[in-house]
Parts: structure tokens; C-alpha cells; sequence
């Protein structure tokens, strides 16, 4: 492999407390932003209701449009620019089942805003019923997901290694959702993918390190625990910084130029490899170092009981 990183010997766990401390912040910003809000912004996906995307021929005015949607019953429906300013999103929430409101909303506009020449570019529906379902199911499928992870990890490694390995992925969902929340950013079904991309990719990552910290705990017995982390970590930080600049090029080309459709799915791709890589090495590994830590102190405290009897 390509060797962008040679011979490093960062002392990582030292730093492990300041990095949790910067994690435990941003994920209180997130849920902090979350219930501001008044709780995520999802999109039709998870809502229910109608989406219309409409194009005009040059920008109009979002209060221009709703007024006009005023004059038909849609003075609530959400309106907003999507991508260029000619391009408007439409949102209108939870319609009875059988109601065709797309129609009438583009023929308002095409009467009002004659001049611009207002095109349905595309249209979604989703039933609110249907809509609520996909939100339980997304989280049933999230938590599912992590509770396999654990027991795999469990199984190959040891019980604690499936800890560090789960929190590091609660870790870097929290922290991309947070972000979503913060600046507003819509959670649709391609965010959600986005997010199940990021937990296989954070676990590809930190088992590579976990790997290697087995291989070196066999090896090197006579060194600290911390001592044996560390060096795994540094003997694994150029593949992990090698992979992780691909992707995030590959990535950053997606999100330039993938098109208003793929912003958010890239955008949270973005944040996740970023946050993916330093969880590996920040959250994962100094768990599983604490825990030792504890574990020896309560060994050389049974230790000493037992000589004082």
C-alpha cells in the first residue's frame, strides 16, 4: 500500500479524555438543535403529504407564491427554493387519501405566474400512514443493525471490543444527525441510507484497528496495554488515512456535482467519513482502554485484599 504515513508514534490515548469531552459536546449541540427545532426536519418520506417540484423560467418570489396558494387553502404549505432560485419546492402535508392537489396548485401558478412559465419537473406522494410506518421502521432497522454488530463483534474479538465498536457508531450517527438538525437539513430515506453507509464503513475502519491491536496484544505482552494500543493505532493510521481520503474525494465529487437529489445522501456521507475515521481512533479504541484500566485496578484490588488476609 501506498505509504502516505511512515513510523508514526503518536501517543493517541493521551488525548482520549479531550476528545471525548469535543464528542460529547457536539452531540449535545445536535440533540440540543434537535429539540429546538421542535424535532427533525423529515422529509414527504416520513411526513406524508404531496411534493411538488415546479421550475420557472426565471426566479420568483416565495411570498408571491404564497399568496397564491393562499387563494386555493395551501397558505400552510412549505415553500423553498431547491437548488437553483428558479427551481420551488411545494410541500403540502398529510392530504386525504384520493385528494389530487398537484394539479390545481401548478394551475394557480401557471395562472398567476404566466410569464415565468411554471413546469412540474416532479411529483411525490406518500400517505401520512405510510409515512409514520417508515419512520418506526427506520429506527427498528438502525438498532437492529447495531445490536448485530455487537454480538459479531462479541464473537470475534471480546465483549468489550463490541462496546467501543457500537459506541463509536452511536457516536458518528449522533453527531451527522446533530448536524442535519443544525443546519436544518431535511432526513429523507437516501439520508437514512447515508447513515447506514456510514455505520459499515466506521466498523470496516475500527476493525482494522481492533485486528491489529489482537495481533499485538500476542505479540507484544510484556508492553502496557496502552503501549500495545497506541502502536496499533499507528501501524494502522496509514491505511485508515489512505481510505479515508479516497472516499472523501470520491465523496466531495458527489456532493459538487451529484445534483440537488443527492445533496443531503452525499452531504451525510461527507460529515460520516470524517467523523467515521476519528471515532475509530478517539471513541473505539480509548474504550476499550478504559475498561482494561478498570479491569486491572479491580484485579490489583482483589490482589491486595487477598495478601492482607
Amino acid at each position: 500500500m501506498f505509504q502516505l504515513i511512515k513510523d508514526t508514534e503518536i501517543d493517541f490515548l493521551s488525548k482520549r479524555k479531550i476528545a471525548m469531552m469535543v464528542s460529547g459536546l457536539l452531540i449535545v449541540i445536535g440533540i440540543a438543535a434537535t429539540i429546538f427545532h421542535g424535532g427533525p426536519d423529515y422529509s414527504i418520506d416520513f411526513l406524508g403529504g404531496t411534493e411538488i417540484h415546479v421550475r420557472f423560467s426565471d426566479a420568483p418570489q416565495i411570498s408571491e407564491i404564497r399568496s397564491a396558494l393562499s387563494d386555493i387553502g395551501f397558505g400552510n404549505a412549505e415553500i423553498k427554493q431547491f437548488g437553483s432560485p428558479q427551481d420551488i419546492l411545494i410541500r403540502v402535508e398529510q392530504q386525504e387519501a384520493g385528494t389530487e392537489i398537484s394539479q390545481p396548485i401548478l394551475d394557480t401558478l401557471g395562472s398567476k405566474f404566466s410569464s415565468l412559465s411554471p413546469e412540474m419537473l416532479s411529483r411525490d406522494i406518500v400517505g401520512p400512514k405510510i409515512g409514520q410506518e417508515l419512520r418506526s421502521k427506520t429506527i427498528w432497522a438502525i438498532l437492529i443493525a447495531l445490536g448485530l454488530i455487537l454480538i459479531y463483534i462479541w464473537i470475534r474479538f471480546e465483549f468489550v471490543f463490541g462496546i467501543g465498536a457500537v459506541a463509536a457508531l452511536f457516536h458518528d450517527v449522533l453527531i451527522t444527525f446533530g448536524l442535519f438538525s443544525l443546519l436544518r437539513l431535511e432526513i429523507s430515506l437516501a439520508v437514512i441510507a447515508a447513515f447506514l453507509t456510514i455505520v459499515g464503513y466506521s466498523l470496516n475502519d475500527t476493525i482494522v484497528v481492533f485486528d491489529r491491536i489482537r495481533e499485538n496484544i500476542k505479540n507484544l505482552r510484556r508492553e502496557q496495554f496502552t503501549t500495545v494500543l497506541n502502536r496499533s493505532i499507528n501501524q494502522s493510521l496509514n491505511r485508515t488515512v489512505v481510505t479515508s481520503l479516497t472516499t472523501l474525494l470520491v465523496v466531495v465529487v458527489l456532493y459538487v456535482f451529484g445534483g440537488e437529489v443527492l445533496r443531503g445522501f452525499s452531504f451525510a456521507l461527507l460529515i460520516g467519513v470524517v467523523v467515521g475515521t476519528y471515532s475509530s481512533i478517539f471513541i473505539a479504541t480509548p474504550i476499550v482502554a478504559e475498561w482494561e484500566g478498570r479491569q486491572m485496578q479491580k484485579r490489583a484490588a482483589q490482589s491486595a485484599q487477598k495478601r492482607k488476609k
